[in-house]
């Protein structure tokens, strides 16, 4: 049984692209696919499709290079199962003075860091990526 399946994403993406894969596969759910979206969205990842691997949804989540260089240098995932990390919205998090991003779950759904700053609201900071 995984208690983290979040963090478990972030691990496979991060040891995909140590070892310069394509792409990864990660089970699918509909949280890691909005967070995989927003990475999309934001140019860290080339793309997101559902593939089905022994009758089993599978994210395929494809990893984007320049150079071969990777364009993710890092993730961190904030706020845990066993210690949760809420944020107002005055107090949202800025990520390697912009350089970065945090992935906030808010009660409008899943959005970026400067995208809630935008909205005034606050949430729990899921992870940050830079």
């Amino acid at each position: 049984m995984m208690t983290d399946p979040i963090s478990d994403m972030l691990n496979r993406m991060r040891n995909a692209i140590r070892r310069k894969y394509e792409y990864v596969d990660v089970p699918a759910s509909k949280l890691k696919q909005s967070i995989a979206r927003i990475f999309q969205d934001e140019g860290f990842i080339r793309g997101i499709e559902t593939v089905s691997e022994e009758g089993h949804p599978m994210l395929r989540i494809k990893l984007k290079y320049l150079n071969e260089a990777p364009l993710i240098n890092g993730m961190r995932r904030i706020s845990r199962p066993g210690r949760r990390v809420y944020v107002g919205k005055d107090a949202v998090p800025r990520v390697r003075g912009g350089l970065g991003m945090a992935v906030v779950s808010t009660p409008k759904g899943m959005m970026t860091d400067q995208e809630s700053r935008k909205r005034q609201m606050g949430g729990e900071v899921i992870c940050y990526i830079w």
